[in-house]
């Protein structure tokens, strides 16, 4: 089961009516990430591996999504990693409602991404802007053991590529 709980936290995947609810906490997360309309955002989830969503007393309080090599993505971070890594789940944006951060919901949702892809052989890879800067970012990808693979400056923002080894098979499933 893909659900990670706990008393009032739960992460599951998108469903439609979220649209509503994760565009302004994409949108209010710039820029760490960039910003999208309506469309645009439904556009990247209906192209996600899987976009995730963290509820918090029945809201929408945060998501990740998550694109698979081969997707075709139009973002020169997501073409720099294609070029250099194979068999990945990307992390194209991990947001969380501002007023709910530290309550270990984006470690709850990296978890649940982790879980859904033990076994598979799928490194994950993200990027974290450099400039302009979010050391809070970089922090916490270290601490779930994202390591650092290279570095890119774009002119107007400069990232850094994070990866993390493919989660081994858990312990209950079978060969």
């Amino acid at each position: 089961m893909l659900a990670v709980s706990s008393d009032t936290l739960t992460i599951r995947p998108f469903l439609p009516g979220d649209l509503g609810a994760l565009l302004p906490l994409n949108n209010a997360a710039v820029p760490a990430v960039n910003e999208l309309t309506a469309e645009e955002l439904l556009d990247l989830v209906n192209s996600a591996l899987v976009c995730l969503v963290a509820v918090v007393d029945d809201t929408p309080a945060g998501f990740l999504l998550c694109l698979g090599d081969g997707a075709g993505y139009d973002s020169r971070n997501y073409q720099w990693l294609s070029e250099r890594v194979s068999n990945f789940a990307y992390t194209d944006r991990i947001c969380v409602d501002e007023s709910l951060r530290g309550k270990k919901i984006g470690d709850a949702l990296y978890g649940a991404l982790f879980e859904r892809f033990a076994g598979s052989g799928r490194v994950f890879v993200c990027e974290v802007n450099e400039r302009p800067a979010n050391p809070g970012s970089i922090r916490f990808h270290t601490r779930l053991g994202f390591s650092e693979i290279g570095k890119a400056d774009h002119g107007d923002k400069a990232v850094i590529f994070f990866k993390r080894d493919a989660e081994p098979a858990s312990g209950n499933q079978s060969e």
